[in-house]
């Protein structure tokens, strides 16, 4: 959520940021209005108190001195009293309302680019920084598709998965299900000795926590919700793992915090019809690893940095090849300052496909879900600077797998270091 302080002592700035987003979708000028509103109300307020507290010192010091009660100007200063009672409270509503009118604008504001962030309108103008691997390490000709392999290895069902839920669901089978269950194991594991702590969070989560990291309440549409409680199935850990902490105050010292949860993943794909309709890509349910990062504003950029190296780890010891994308303006996401994709190389394509975003929401999450820190022998708290990633999608991990390593002889050779997982060096 943006600071509605930032907001009303430089909207030109704010304007100008959110415009390099898309421009023309977000406009400020409502919040300053009802903002102008709510603090003359609030001025009103004050005054009326004010004079309320004195109209009250006045009684108390004339009665004190001998005054008669019933006096007529003893009753005069309680008539007053009394009716400035009544003016604060038909103002309290109104101001009540005002707030949530503000609030509610606020929160389907996005969080501000970055100045670090290339500016563009879409994906089309995201800037490449790196790549590793030889994407021809192995020949494309005659790769098929992951979702082809995978059913004529017997290990991915599709047909009788949409007769048990609908499209855009999978079944692993046999090797399958063991390749998705080492794939987990082989990330946390990597991710448990680069420092981060294994969480194991709930799965459904209520409102609160979505509208803490930013789903809500624009994206309620992406989510599944439970029909009898406030409670909707995760699209990601960083739901439940972020919320963990909402409404507490961490002490510095226990800062940087890292976290990395394993959830299974459920996303309605609105507005993605007709994108990715076969395979693993664009599923409704799947499975990821996540890294999450509570961290001191200082160490936000660097901490940014780590964190796409630790998602980048998984890919080299897997041996596949991918890019790196700084996203532009236009396409990262909601709650994001700055943000880098991983993209992996899907050879039946010849192109690369996200598998990993890896964004700064610096203070943005931690405003929304109130997760502040305190210095010690310092006052007052600080907001925390929040960080996620994906390390990694596993079932685009796995597609890249069945494309990347296939054989001549129709066979998909299992990546070395999963083979201690597995027990097994094909598939």
């Amino acid at each position: 959520m943006l600071d509605i302080k930032l907001i009303r002592s430089n909207p030109e700035l704010v304007q100008e940021r959110l415009n390099t987003r898309k421009a023309g979708e977000y406009d400020i000028q409502p919040i300053l209005d009802l903002d102008s509103q709510q603090r003359s109300l609030e001025g009103d307020r004050s005054k009326l108190q004010a004079r309320s507290n004195e109209i009250g010192k006045a009684i108390g010091k004339k009665m004190k001195g001998g005054a008669d009660p019933k006096s007529e100007e003893i009753t005069a200063l309680k008539a007053e009293g009394n009716d400035l009672k009544k003016q604060l409270a038909a103002l309290e509503p109104k101001e009540k309302e005002l707030k949530a009118q503000i609030q509610t604008l606020v929160l389907a504001l996005p969080n501000l680019p970055d100045e670090s962030t290339p500016v563009g309108a879409n994906e089309t103008e995201n800037v490449e920084v790196r790549r590793w691997g030889d994407e021809h390490i192995r020949s494309n000709e005659g790769i098929l598709p992951h979702w082809e392999i995978g059913e004529k290895l017997g290990i991915l069902e599709f047909s009788r998965a949409v007769k048990v839920a609908q499209s855009r669901f999978v079944t692993l089978v046999g090797a399958g299900a063991a390749l998705e269950r080492a794939l987990i194991n082989f990330m946390l594991d990597t991710q448990i000795e680069a420092g981060y702590t294994e969480l194991m969070p709930p799965v459904l989560v209520n409102s609160e926590s979505l509208t803490g990291t930013g789903q809500l309440p624009k994206f309620a549409e992406e989510s599944f919700k439970c029909a009898d409680d406030d409670l909707w199935l995760t699209p990601t850990a960083e739901v439940p793992v972020t919320n963990l902490y909402r409404d507490e105050i961490i002490e510095a010292d226990n800062l940087p915090i890292h976290h990395c949860a394993y959830t299974p993943c459920f996303r309605r794909e609105a507005g993605s019809y007709g994108k990715d309709t076969r395979g693993l890509i664009r599923l409704h349910q799947f499975n990821k690893v996540e890294l999450v990062k509570f961290v001191h504003p200082k160490k936000s950029a660097e901490e940014h940095e780590k964190l796409v190296g630790n998602a980048e780890a998984i890919l080299q010891a897997l041996k596949l090849p991918y890019r790196v994308l700084e996203l532009c303006s236009g396409d990262i996401g909601f709650s994001a300052g700055k943000c880098y994709d991983l993209e992996v190389w899907l050879p039946s394509a010849e192109t690369y496909r996200e598998i990993s975003s890896c964004s700064n929401f610096y203070d943005f999450q931690a405003r929304r879900a109130s997760i502040r820190f305190k210095e010690a022998g310092k006052k007052g708290t600080q907001f925390v600077h929040t960080l996620n990633g994906s390390g990694l999608a596993i079932g685009r991990t796995m597609a890249a797998i069945l494309e990347n390593y296939q054989q001549p002889n129709g066979t998909v050779e299992v990546p070395e270091v999963l083979r201690p997982y597995m027990r097994r060096d094909f598939l």
